[in-house]
């Protein structure tokens, strides 16, 4: 069988018990090896009659088995809806059902059961290291028309989205076969964003009623689940490629500035891992809070020492302006410390000791200006 075996077993426990210990017991092995250098097994398990021929196993319930283990995952297990039955109440294993699938030269479909490991246990494959860039991955919108013709329009969306967000070099977009290997999976948003190395997926719907068509999308965060932007677009289907050139091209650019105004949020509230710049802000931030006569005067020591500690520090950088406005009159400061204060408010984006650079964000500064 090639680089693979065949196993027969005199009970279903006794078989499914072996494949989870196998295939736990590989991963806990294989955590310190690089993923380039894994071995990493497939199991399918099946229940039913088998004929010896000089040392091999044959028969239907053979094939089903090679069948099913061509459909597990790399690390998983997949069984038959009759290893399944006998399995009820017998073990702690838990399993989903994925429906009936049709195998090859299999004349009926088999209702085919997936393995779903314990948290901790099962990850065989490293999370993806996220990159230094905004990523997004745009999951197949589902088909709600009630017709599974139809699903060709709502992939049809999918595919231009995916293909006009890769235009922006700015960000960093999951190919669409990627991402539409979690169709009709029971897969978490947290675990599709690890498994695919995002911080963002985008999902939506189409629903078609005549000559009407609504198609929604929104954006999450894939670590926290947090919708950052929802909308609905409800269009006549005068031109079915025009509506969906239309919203594509609408959502694409919604996009775009969505995840970088999510980008600069997730950045400043990043902490520093300096402790003193840490505490030099919240005595600045004491001060400037105060309505003492020099407290301003203050705050601003404060805040300066904090940066001296973390360049990097973009919630320093905003209380300093802040804090050199309330010192120097808003409207009357002099010329110098209005070039001052513009200097400490755009500070963050200066390229870190990584060189590394936030992405600027034109909404930061009205923010500020609004709470002054």
């Amino acid at each position: 069988m090639g680089d693979g075996a065949i196993v027969e077993f005199g009970s279903v426990v006794e078989a499914v018990a072996c494949a989870v210990a196998m295939q736990e017991g590989t991963a806990i092995h294989q955590r310190e090896v690089p993923p380039e250098s894994r071995i990493v097994y497939r199991i399918g398990i099946n229940v039913g009659d088998v004929v010896v021929d000089d040392g091999d196993l044959l028969g239907d319930g053979v094939n089903i088995a090679a069948r099913l283990e061509a459909l597990a995952e790399p690390g998983g297990i997949c069984i038959a809806d009759a290893v399944q039955k006998q399995l009820a109440g017998k073990t702690d294993f838990a399993f989903e059902d994925t429906g009936e699938r049709p195998l090859k030269n299999i004349a009926q479909p088999v209702r085919v059961w997936r393995w779903t490991r314990e948290p901790g246990l099962g990850d065989t494959v490293a999370p993806l290291v996220l990159p230094d860039r905004p990523s997004i991955a745009v999951l197949p919108f589902d088909n709600l028309s009630g017709q599974p013709e139809d699903t060709y329009f709502s992939d049809g969306i999918t595919e231009d989205i995916v293909t006009g967000l890769a235009h922006f070099r700015s960000l960093f977009v999951i190919a669409r076969n990627s991402s539409f290997a979690f169709r009709g999976k029971a897969t978490s948003l947290a675990e599709i964003g690890r498994q695919l190395g995002v911080s963002y997926l985008l999902e939506g719907s189409v629903r078609r009623a005549g000559a009407r068509v609504r198609i929604t999308a929104q954006l999450i965060e894939a670590a926290t689940w947090a919708h950052l932007w929802a909308e609905r677009y409800d269009r006549s289907l005068d031109d079915i490629f025009a509506v969906q050139d239309e919203v594509t091209t609408t959502i694409v650019s919604t996009l775009v500035g969505r995840i970088e105004d999510a980008k600069l949020k997730q950045s400043l509230r990043k902490p520093t891992v300096s402790l003193a710049a840490y505490d030099f802000l919240l005595r600045g931030i004491a001060r400037f809070r105060g309505y003492s006569e020099d407290d301003n005067r203050q705050a601003c020591t404060f805040l300066e020492k904090a940066i001296a500690n973390d360049p990097n520090y973009a919630l320093a950088h905003s209380y300093l302006a802040l804090a050199r406005i309330a010192l120097h009159g808003y409207g009357a400061a002099p010329p110098g410390h209005k070039k001052s204060v513009k200097r400490d408010g755009e500070a963050w984006r200066r390229p870190g000791p990584a060189g590394g650079r936030l992405p600027p964000h034109p909404r930061t500064s009205s923010s500020i200006r609004a709470r002054t």
